[in-house]
């Protein structure tokens, strides 16, 4: 059995403390708090739009759920899935395959750690996994930004476009189901003191 395999086997059996979530990130098992009251009410904010963006397409938003790409899991903040699950379900039920995934999105917990892992590691995981958009909410970014990451190059693991957006600004989906959504103020308020 290889590195990924156990990893894979050791995070199926995982009992995960409340509060925490475990993820599979380049060769690691990953425990990180789900988060504070700030990016609750960001998500949430992103999450009801969605909802009303996304209204007849055949797609929805979801969120604490296992996207599984291979022997990876990552469970972003929110995603874009088809309304109809089933299509991507995972053959053990263990959450979505990446390969349905329209769009993810992470909104960055305080911290050098958090915001590190959302950049980087989390960047090249969904790269690699071929979704499509990339959406990074982050407070600390200058007095907060908004990161779209398109254009996944799966042997690079990166995304080849990257368009950033401060706060107080329109940040537009440019692709996808949820093309045209918009992240602006009344999701992530003002450029930040």
């Amino acid at each position: 059995m290889n590195l990924d395999q156990r990893l894979w086997q050791a995070w199926k059996s995982m009992d995960v403390p409340e509060g925490f979530r475990a993820e599979i990130i380049e060769g690691t098992i990953t425990l990180s708090p789900t988060g504070g009251t700030r990016r609750f009410s960001v998500n949430r904010q992103v999450l009801e739009g969605l909802y009303g963006h996304l209204r007849g397409s055949g797609w929805a938003p979801g969120n604490d759920c296992n996207i599984v790409h291979g022997l990876k899991v990552l469970i972003p903040d929110a995603f874009v899935a088809p309304r109809d699950v089933e299509e991507v379900d995972h053959p053990e039920g263990l959450g979505l395959l990446a390969s349905g995934i329209a769009m993810v999105v992470e909104t960055v917990s305080p911290g050098s750690e958090a915001r590190k892992r959302d950049h980087v590691p989390k960047h090249r995981a969904y790269a690699r996994a071929g979704i499509p958009v990339y959406v990074i909410i982050d407070d600390s970014d200058d007095g907060g930004a908004v990161t779209i990451l398109t254009d996944p190059d799966r042997e690079r693991r990166a995304y080849a476009s990257s368009t950033r957006i401060p706060y107080g600004k329109e940040a537009v989906i440019p692709e996808g189901p949820a093309k045209g959504f918009v992240i602006g103020p009344e999701i992530t308020g003002e450029l930040r003191g």
